[in-house]
């Protein structure tokens, strides 16, 4: 079962330059006693529930507190790798297409509003080391291209070596590219999205005020939350708080399980060039295809700390720590943190003085917790048997291109079950418009489906099934 956020973190490069306004903000020097909406959790998920309560003529005259253990956005999405990349060819088309929304969605929100988070637009380059990986990603691009072909001309599979070389890739099978993809500064996001309507009157923050219990109200849907500070009384519960999940909700402790990944702040080598491209890497030195690297590069000039960080996150292949059901942020494998350092100089052609160096010098290495969905795919609705209690998490390490359309349908079905629509009903019409995947959707019946599968534990020992991996540890020194 997952514990309360550690009180103290590794330091995030995206927690470098806090706002002034969220550090430390109470909106109301005393807890409410209650509101009509309550949201645990300040990351991506909370603050587009809370956006989109605001923006929703329904929700007009509607009381909503939002609650965080830590600062504001201090958990997985202030220190996640700054992507926003749907995966396209290894989801059905229903959630591609929902990925691919979320995208835009994301995207039109940062432009519209003029938000300054270094959003990036570029193409993905999704590497593939193992020829039994670059078959199934080849297979699995052209079922993409047959079952919707919309999708399909988004994705382009390149396996040719002049043409890998040409991305400045040093030794893939096949590379995959995708091009719609982001990177951002997801933080000054999220920050952006809180102020406003903090300042709109519409959202009262309470940071540093961690739940330690949830308790369902007898007499009606909703819960009473402990917290260090007293109890809130809400109508309505949004849980927004992904790898913690299970510490309010011990039922899930199976369904979403917290690991610790760690990402790492890179100064380029001297006299190179800003990458073109974001970029993961599948299978890299033999390394489980279930834990990609990934990689997106900030500009040398134009932005605050124009040093052209190369933000690079993974090193499964390197862990000395244990990951899985890890809540402690404060800690950081430093097996992991060596490989990133060490890693890029071999994977990609840098290029300036990279061929002199043995390792990339760190202006910031941390830690980060997210949730891993036993079934692959994030939770999205009503707690069962828990009228009025809500959770959107589980986004297995993939929440950037997921949880802000997952945290709206959850305020389409609190705003359209107070308008007298049945639950089942608002559930069916969203996923009939391509709102939310049906296998989104919390039922009984999927929590029974996925316990006969394995345990997340196991899958993550397994791997992908039928492709082999060996961590070769070797090719590092």
């Amino acid at each position: 079962m997952a514990s309360l956020p550690t009180p103290n973190s590794t330091a995030s490069f995206w927690h470098s330059e806090p706002s002034e306004f969220l550090h430390g903000h109470r909106t109301t020097t005393e807890l409410p006693a209650d509101a009509d909406i309550v949201i645990v959790g300040s990351g991506i998920t909370g603050a587009s529930a809370a956006r989109f309560l605001t923006e929703d003529e329904r929700a007009e005259g509607l009381s909503i507190v939002m609650l965080d253990a830590r600062e504001a956005c201090w958990g997985a999405t202030g220190r996640n790798g700054g992507h926003c990349q749907p995966l396209l060819f290894d989801s059905s088309p229903d959630v591609a297409a929902f990925e691919l929304r979320n995208y835009h969605n994301v995207k039109s929100y940062i432009e519209d509003n003029k938000v300054t988070c270094e959003w990036r637009s570029l193409t993905s380059c999704r590497t593939f080391w193992t020829r039994a990986l670059a078959k199934t990603a080849a297979e699995d691009v052209q079922k993409l291209k047959h079952d919707a072909p919309a999708l399909g001309e988004v994705v382009n599979l390149v396996d040719d070596e002049q043409e890998l070389q040409k991305l400045r890739v040093n030794g893939a099978v096949c590379a995959t590219m995708t091009a719609t993809a982001g990177s951002l500064w997801p933080y000054k996001l999220i920050a952006f999205i809180l102020e406003k309507v903090i300042r709109e009157g519409k959202l009262n923050l309470q940071t540093n005020t961690p739940v330690t219990k949830l308790e369902p109200c007898k007499d009606s849907s909703g819960a009473v939350l402990h917290t260090n500070r007293g109890t809130i009384r809400g109508h309505h519960i949004i849980l927004a708080t992904n790898g913690y999940t299970s510490h309010l909700l011990p039922e899930f402790k199976d369904l979403i399980v917290p690991e610790r990944g760690v990402m790492t702040a890179l100064l380029p080598p001297k006299r190179s060039d800003r990458l073109d491209h974001s970029y993961g890497f599948v299978g890299a030195f033999g390394g489980n295809p279930l834990h990609d690297d990934y990689l997106v590069q900030r500009a040398f000039s134009g932005v605050s700390s124009p040093r052209g960080h190369l933000m690079f996150g993974g090193g499964y292949v390197g862990k000395t720590l244990n990951m899985i059901g890890e809540t402690d942020d404060s800690v950081l494998d430093e097996g992991c943190a060596k490989y990133l350092r060490e890693s890029l100089l071999k994977l990609l052609k840098l290029g300036g003085e990279a061929d002199d160096m043995k390792e990339l010098e760190a202006t910031h290495q941390w830690s980060g917790i997210w949730g891993t969905s036993r079934d692959h795919h994030p939770w999205v609705g009503e707690v069962p048997d828990q009228p009025g209690v809500w959770l959107s998490g589980g986004y297995s390490g993939h929440g950037m291109p997921n949880a802000t359309l997952c945290g709206k349908a959850v305020v389409e079905m609190i705003i359209g079950q107070t308008s007298s629509k049945n639950l089942q009903h608002i559930q069916e019409t969203l996923v009939n418009n391509g709102d939310l995947p049906k296998a989104y959707v919390i039922s009984k019946d999927r929590i029974e489906r996925s316990r006969r599968l394995d345990s997340v534990e196991v899958q993550d020992r397994c791997g992908v099934p039928g492709i082999p991996f060996k961590p070769q540890e070797s090719k590092l020194s």
